[in-house]
C-alpha cells in the first residue's frame, strides 16, 4: 500500500471518529404542537415532536430529555424520555445511528399565571460509555395562552342570585265551621250555633267586615248536605231543607255584623266524597272493600248504598263513626288580609323598623334602587331576624358586586349556617369561589344551587375553568355576558362573541379586553389596541397582563401600551 493511500485511510478514520465523538441536538430537531402552549381546564397540555436525522445520534450515548417551563422566578418540569444509541443494552427507545429516528411524548402542566410569560425547553442529560457529555438545551415553545383563566373576572360580574321576600298585600284566607243536624232533622240547633267554631266564624264575621283597612270579606259558602242511607229523594228534600234553615241562620248574622257579603250555597242529597274521604281516614276493619265498592257502582248510588248495608257489620260502625259526620252544613268564610302598602311600609322602616315583619323588611329593600339603602336595610333585617338567611344572602349579593370578597364569605357562610341547603345561597358561594380561583370548590356548591334560577349561568362559568367550552356556551347561551363572550372565543366563535360584547349591558373594562382579544384573532389590530386601550384606562392593572399575552403577538403596535 502506497504511503499516499494510508495517509487518506487515516485521515478519514481521523473524521469519522471526531464525528462519532462529538454529539449536538439542535432547535429543529424538535417540535412541539402549539407554540405558545395553550390552558385548557387548568392544564397546559403539550405533545412534543423529536427526530434526530441519520448519523446525528452518536451510537454509544444514553440521552434523557426533559421538557422544563421556566419563568422569572420559578420552573416545572415535564416528563422525561430517555433514548439510547444503537449499541447501548437496555429498554429504552433506541435511534439509528445511521437512519436517525423519531419519538414523541405528551405531557401537561398544572397551570400558574406565571406561565403567561414563560418558555418551554428541552434539557438533555446524557452521557457517553458512562461519562457525561454536555448537551445545550433547545427552545421548544414560547409563553401560554391562557385566555380561560379570566373566568375568575368573567364569575366576578356573572349575575348573582337574590333570597325573595314572600310579601303578600293581599292574602287570601278561609274560616270554617260546621253545623250538624239529627238525623232525618234539618233544624239548626242553638247547641249548634252556640260551638267555638260557629262563634268564631260569626265574630270574624263582624271583626272583618268592620275593619276595611286590614280586611275585606269576600262570602260565605254554605255546603247542606245528607249522610248517605235512605231514599234519595228524602235525602234531596233533607238537604235542601237544611240549606234554608242554614241560610236563615246566616242572613241573620249578616244583619248583625252589617255585613253586605254574598251567600253562595249548595245542597248534596248525598255526600259520597266527604264519606269515601271519612272511610279513607278511620280504623274501619274493612275500610278497603268499602272503598272498593264505591269505585265499582260510582254511577249508582242506590247499588252502592245497597251493597254496603249487605256489610251489616260494617255498616253498623258506619252508621256510628261515619254517617253522622256527613249531616252537616258546612261554612266557609272566605275574606281577604289587607297589608301595609309601599308608602306605608318605607314609612314605619324610617319610623320603627321593628314594627315590619321579615317579609315586609325584605320587601322594603326592592323599593328602592339605591344599593347603600337596601344594604341599610337588609343590615336591619338581619338584626331583627337573626335567624332568617336571606337577609344575610343579599348582603353578600351586594358585597359581591362591590367587589368586597371578604364580606360576600362572611355574609354567605352567615346564610349557609342557617340554612345549608338554600339554592341562591350555594350558587352564590360557587360564584365567590369561582372568582377567588377555585373552581374544584364552586362544583361543590353548585351542585347544591340547582333550583335557583341563576345557577345554569353560574355553571357555565365552571364549564369554562374546566376548559368544556361548548358547555359553557350552551349555559350562557342569551346572557349576554362577558363570560358567554369568552365561552365563545375559546371555542373560536368570534363573530358571536363580538355579538354578545356589544350586547353586554354593564361594559367594564374586561369586556373591552375581550374585545380586543376577539379583534387580535380575526386580524383586525386596529381594533385591537383601541380596546386595550380603553381596557387599560378602566383598570391600569390590565396593562401588565396585555403586554405578557400572547394572544396579541401578531398584532402590531402592541409595544406602544408601554406608553400609556
Amino acid at each position: 500500500m502506497s504511503k499516499s493511500i494510508r495517509f487518506a485511510l487515516f485521515g478519514a478514520a481521523v473524521l469519522m471518529l471526531a464525528s462519532c465523538k462529538n454529539m449536538q441536538v439542535k432547535n429543529e430537531y424538535f417540535v412541539v404542537d402549539k407554540d405558545p402552549l395553550v390552558e385548557k381546564g387548568g392544564t397546559v397540555d403539550y405533545t412534543i415532536t423529536g427526530t434526530f436525522p441519520a448519523k446525528t445520534f452518536v451510537k454509544n450515548v444514553v440521552c434523557t430529555a426533559t421538557p422544563v417551563l421556566s419563568w422569572e422566578g420559578g420552573s416545572v418540569k415535564g416528563e422525561p424520555v430517555t433514548l439510547q444509541g444503537e449499541k447501548i443494552q437496555g429498554n429504552n427507545q433506541t435511534i439509528s445511528w445511521k437512519e436517525g429516528g423519531s419519538f414523541t411524548y405528551k405531557g401537561s402542566f398544572k397551570y400558574q399565571p406565571e406561565m403567561a410569560d414563560s418558555k418551554l425547553e428541552i434539557h438533555f442529560d446524557a452521557t457517553k460509555k458512562g461519562k457525561p457529555i454536555e448537551l445545550a438545551p433547545v427552545f421548544v415553545a414560547n409563553g401560554v395562552i391562557a385566555t380561560e383563566s379570566l373566568y375568575s373576572e368573567t364569575a366576578k360580574s356573572a349575575n348573582t342570585s337574590g333570597s325573595k321576600d314572600a310579601f303578600q298585600r293581599i292574602i287570601d284566607q278561609q274560616k270554617e265551621a260546621s253545623i250538624m243536624y239529627i238525623i232525618q232533622q234539618a233544624n239548626v240547633r242553638s247547641s249548634e250555633t252556640g260551638k267555638t267554631d260557629v262563634k268564631e266564624l260569626v265574630k270574624a264575621l263582624k271583626e272583618y267586615t268592620a275593619d276595611t283597612k286590614n280586611y275585606a270579606v269576600k262570602d260565605i259558602q254554605l255546603k247542606s248536605a245528607a249522610s248517605p242511607d235512605g231514599s234519595y229523594s228524602l235525602n234531596e228534600n233533607l238537604a235542601k231543607q237544611r240549606e234554608k234553615n242554614s241560610i236563615q241562620f246566616v242572613n241573620s248574622e249578616k244583619r248583625k255584623a252589617k255585613a253586605s257579603v254574598d251567600i253562595e250555597s249548595k245542597p248534596v242529597a248525598e255526600d259520597w266524597e266527604y264519606f269515601k274521604e271519612l272511610v279513607q281516614g278511620s280504623n274501619l276493619q274493612d275500610k278497603d272493600l268499602i272503598l272498593r265498592i264505591l269505585s265499582m257502582y260510582n254511577d249508582d248510588p242506590e247499588r252502592r248504598e245497597a251493597e254496603i248495608k249487605n256489610l251489616s257489620a260494617v255498616y253498623k260502625e258506619l252508621a256510628e263513626d261515619v254517617l253522622p259526620k256527613i249531616r252537616r252544613t258546612q261554612m266557609i268564610l272566605n275574606y281577604q288580609i289587607i297589608g301595609r302598602s309601599d308608602e306605608e311600609i318605607q314609612e314605619a322602616y324610617k319610623s320603627d323598623a321593628s314594627v315590619l315583619s321579615v317579609e315586609e323588611l325584605l320587601y322594603a329593600a326592592t323599593l328602592t334602587d339605591d344599593k347603600a339603602q337596601k344594604k341599610a336595610i337588609y343590615t336591619t333585617a338581619s338584626k331583627n331576624y337573626p335567624n332568617d338567611y336571606r337577609a344575610f344572602n343579599n348582603l353578600g349579593e351586594i358585597a359581591f358586586q362591590d367587589g368586597d370578597f371578604a364580606a360576600a364569605e362572611s355574609n354567605f357562610k352567615k346564610a349557609l349556617s342557617l340554612n345549608a341547603s338554600a339554592p341562591e345561597v350555594n350558587t352564590n358561594m360557587g360564584l365567590l369561589c369561582l372568582a377567588q380561583g377555585k373552581p374544584a370548590d364552586a362544583q361543590t356548591y353548585f351542585a347544591k344551587g340547582g333550583q335557583s334560577k341563576e345557577n345554569n349561568e353560574a355553571l357555565g362559568n365552571l364549564y369554562i375553568a374546566q376548559g368544556q367550552y361548548e358547555r359553557a356556551v350552551t349555559a350562557l347561551k342569551g346572557s349576554n355576558t362577558n363570560a358567554e363572550a369568552l365561552a365563545m372565543i375559546l371555542a373560536k366563535d368570534y363573530a358571536g362573541a363580538k355579538r354578545v360584547l356589544d350586547a353586554v349591558k354593564n361594559a367594564d373594562a374586561n369586556t373591552a379586553y375581550l374585545s380586543a382579544v376577539v379583534a387580535a384573532n380575526t386580524k383586525d389590530a386596529a381594533a385591537a389596541i383601541q380596546n386595550l386601550k380603553k381596557a387599560v384606562s378602566q383598570d391600569a392593572s390590565l396593562k401588565a397582563k396585555a403586554l405578557k399575552d400572547h394572544e396579541f403577538d401578531k398584532v402590531p403596535g402592541k409595544d406602544a401600551l408601554k406608553d400609556l
